[in-house]
């Protein structure tokens, strides 16, 4: 029964194929590929006897409910009895290979369906088919365009009561599907609505693509440390890409959240710290997700999350309160947002959190009054799961029906997967609320569903064909890698990296050695299996098999009998050590927050062992947020910081140790030096007793009796293989009216021996004003490739745009005065000198 069998299941609702990988090593293992679901199945249990196997297990996503496998296997074939979660058990007939895939019976049966002279509508003719449509509607319908559900009867976290998708869309009371990750489940569910519900109005199909489809890439806050727009935009373009040709039309993504405490488990969704370079990143974002026209098949519609604050939250647990004043909102958390609406981003997702205390959702002063009357946003704007239902968990609403008045009143247009506005029909009949505001929603929404052209060809999107060219294209997969080379910091090296000499003998220790845990949260590709672990990275770059000494010597949270004594063993035949440590992806994303952000102890006490043998050690660290590394900065050689680089991580990695690429990462949050300073962030402010190199000594100033202020590793920090020199800066002039330009210049220089590229940084300080402002803020950067010994100079504009901010006027301006500018490799390492604005 070893290698892969298949079968193909006909419900009355779609066709299900499941593949079965089994193996032995130690024991019998069973993989299991469920489509046209995307939902992983963890099997538990295996047992085996003669020809027969037994399995038991379960998906995280489908609480209470397991999967049961009863099989027998005879030569090239199985049958037996499956239990899948929310159906009764059936009989099936399989055997054995990959069979045929869902996207080739698909193809043939499509043909009917295909539509070649479509042209997109102009704004005017999409205005006017939408009145035409809108005024055929009952407030059933309304409602219905305003209501989504999952693509199957599965809930994701708390337990939703729902009918069938294909009940729901029959009745027309579902206008859009969350997770179809399949061609042949969009086509059938899209089917149902053209030809079985009221007005035949097609369905738009929601996907969270955070970074990448099938093809993973690095997390987003590994690929914020490339500081590179270009390749973050190229990554969301193949994502599109692939994500669409699926039938995926409209995107819960990308989180543009500025984040500043990586106790919360979503830093590994967003772009760090800083709100100008997140708002370069947002930017890019939007752009390679929607492309030039939503029109193109091959974009889908970007959707802003969360709006807003809620990389806020405090404690840095998920879900929490959030407390800010106006000035924060507007000049940290507000910014990425207004760089992805001015891109065109053509939905918003409200956060989960409360501002002023009223939650996000049902929140008419930030919703209305901010998104869109003040940022013009009139896109659609989306619940996030399960929010509005929350404004009631809250306290904000006696219940789900009040719920669902506050969050129409908001704007809300669209419910994630809950039912609160299935009461809407009833408050317009008591008059709390009117149809007008349905109007308006139901506006928004058909609008983009003309601007995507499904109202005229509904399948366009389900190119099967496509999926089989697209997916996990080996172009694509080029670009991951060329990606996550970028993402990779280098935070520390003592001249053990590169590694010289492959005739050295490698000890690589730890669950990240051979893992292919590399992919992080918030990925569902049915590649992962095909991921590249760190050993056959350095295997394909030539490291010869006699010359790996592998030993996990641990689990990621777990101790394994005599590990460590294996590992030592190892340690003590190498030349030299690769720590493979970190998180599972497990450990980070949604729900993921975590009090010590420290390596687990079981690892720790791993690295200790394998430190007191002497040899020279390199940490490779794979993890989803900044963790606590000061022990490992004193004790180890080298430190590399890859976060989860995706489906090519092991030749990216093996990359950079082995001197193929030379680093060139910065970070975007900075490390803390102990889990106490927590929040600790570069553009602080510096309080009423500043602590400086004079007093850092004496006790009346803010500062830790037991510590530094300072990060570990600050904003903007990362080394190279080679070495750079920043001159002194050169401006242009020293005073500048808010009409004017000073050109900042610096010479860098390359003085090492291998060419490299650095990240030269521009900062500007607000010394005194009518409030407070940071000591640095982020103003400008630029990346240079130098050769070994050559010098170029970089210019930086400084205008009064980049001077302005929130004010107590309660508006943006520049205020006239004294600033500092500082240029140099890092927030940290930086040359300074002062201009004056006047008005």
């Amino acid at each position: 029964m070893i290698g892969t069998w298949h079968f193909l299941h006909q419900t009355p609702d779609t066709t299900i194929k499941m593949q079965f990988i089994i193996d032995k090593k130690e024991d019998i293992t069973l993989s299991v590929i469920l489509e046209p679901f995307p939902f992983p199945v963890e099997i538990h249990t295996v047992t085996v006897e003669g020809n027969l196997l037994q399995a038991r297990g379960i998906s995280q996503f489908v609480p209470g409910e397991s999967f049961e496998f009863d099989l027998a296997f005879e030569d090239q074939e199985f049958q037996g009895r499956i239990k899948l979660p929310y159906q009764e058990a059936f009989f099936v007939k399989g055997m054995k290979g990959t069979g045929p895939s869902l996207e080739d019976l698909l193809i043939s049966t499509l043909s009917p369906y295909r539509k070649s002279d479509v042209k997109p509508r102009n704004d005017q003719e999409i205005r006017e088919a939408v009145e035409i449509l809108l005024n055929k509607m009952s407030i059933t319908d309304k409602i219905g365009q305003m209501s989504q559900c999952m693509s199957t009867n599965l809930s994701l976290g708390s337990d939703i009561e729902s009918e069938t998708p294909e009940k729901l869309i029959m009745e027309g009371r579902v206008g859009s599907i969350l997770s179809a990750v399949n061609s042949n489940r969009v086509f059938e569910l899209q089917k149902i609505a053209v030809e079985r519900s009221p007005h035949g109005i097609p369905l738009l199909f929601n996907f969270d693509v955070i970074h990448g489809f099938q093809t993973i890439f690095p997390v987003p806050l590994a690929w914020s440390c490339s500081w590179d727009m270009a390749a973050i935009r190229e990554a969301n373009a193949i994502a599109s890409k692939e994500a669409s040709a699926t039938g995926i039309t409209y995107n819960h993504g990308p989180m543009v959240d500025i984040t500043r405490d990586p106790r919360w488990g979503r830093v590994v969704e967003g772009a760090g710290e800083d709100p100008y370079l997140g708002s370069l990143i947002a930017k890019a974002q939007v752009e390679g997700f929607q492309g030039e026209s939503l029109f193109d098949p091959e974009t889908i519609i970007a959707c802003l999350k969360h709006f807003v604050a809620y990389g806020a939250a405090e404690a840095g647990r998920d879900y929490n309160t959030v407390d800010i004043s106006e000035g924060t909102l507007r000049n940290v958390f507000l910014p990425p947002f207004q760089a992805g609406i001015e891109a065109g981003a053509g939905s918003v997702m409200n956060s989960f959190n409360t501002y002023q205390g009223v939650p996000v959702a049902g929140n008419r002063y930030i919703l209305n009054e901010l998104l869109r009357k003040e940022l013009g946003f009139d896109g659609i704007l989306i619940s996030d799961y399960g929010a509005i239902d929350e404004i009631v968990a809250h306290g904000n609403a006696k219940d789900s029906k009040e719920a669902a008045q506050k969050a129409l009143e908001a704007t809300m247009d669209i419910e994630m997967v809950t039912r609160s506005y299935d009461h809407l029909h009833e408050l317009i009949e008591r008059g709390f609320v009117v149809e007008e505001q349905l109007n308006e929603a139901v506006r928004r929404i058909l609008t983009f569903k003309y601007k995507i052209g499904i109202m005229d060809d509904p399948f366009r999107y389900v190119r099967p064909e496509k999926e089989k060219e697209y997916h996990f294209h080996p172009m694509h997969l080029e670009a991951s890698r060329k990606l996550a080379q970028k993402s990779i910091v280098l935070l520390k090296n003592n001249g053990a990296l590169p590694l010289a000499d492959k005739k050295q003998k490698l000890a690589v220790i730890g669950p990240f050695g051979d893992s292919k845990d590399m992919l992080g949260p918030w990925q569902w590709s049915r590649y992962s299996k095909e991921t590249v672990t760190l050993r056959e990275g350095l295997e394909a770059k030539g490291f010869p098999k006699t010359h790996l000494l592998m030993e996990a010597g641990c689990k990621v949270e777990e101790a394994v009998d005599g590990g460590i004594e294996r590992a030592v063993a190892a340690a003590e035949q190498a030349d030299i050590v690769i720590l493979a440590l970190g998180e599972s992806s497990e450990m980070s994303g949604e729900a993921a927050s975590r009090m010590d952000i420290t390596l687990p102890q079981v690892q720790q006490e791993l690295a200790e062992a394998i430190v007191r043998v002497g040899k020279p050690t390199v940490l490779v660290l794979t993890n989803g947020r900044p963790l606590v590394l000061d022990w490992f900065e004193r004790h180890v050689d080298a430190i590399v910081e890859t976060w989860f680089l995706g489906s090519q991580a092991g030749h990216a990695i093996a990359d950079v140790l082995l001197g193929h690429y030379n680093p060139t990462g910065k970070l975007t949050m900075s490390f803390p030096a102990h889990i106490g300073q927590v929040p600790v962030y570069y553009s602080h402010y510096k309080t009423g007793r500043p602590v400086t190199e004079n007093n850092k000594g004496e006790k009346f100033f803010s500062r830790y009796i037991d510590g530094s202020n300072d990060p570990l590793y600050p904003f903007g920090y990362g080394l190279s293989y080679t070495s750079f020199e920043i001159s002194d800066i050169r401006l242009s002039q020293t005073q500048m009216t808010d009409s004017e330009t000073i050109v900042a210049s610096v010479t860098v220089s390359n003085t090492g021996q291998v060419p490299g590229e650095e990240t030269v940084q521009m900062y500007i300080q607000d010394l005194y004003g009518s409030v407070v402002r940071p000591v640095k803020e982020l103003k400008g950067f630029n990346k240079v490739q130098l050769a070994a010994s050559e010098a170029k100079e970089i210019c930086f504009s400084i205008t009064a745009a980049d001077l302005v901010y929130w004010n107590p006027e309660l508006k943006y301006g520049a205020e006239p005065g004294d600033f500092k500018v500082y240029i140099g490799s890092s927030s940290r390492d930086v040359k300074e000198t002062s201009f004056e604005l006047v008005l």
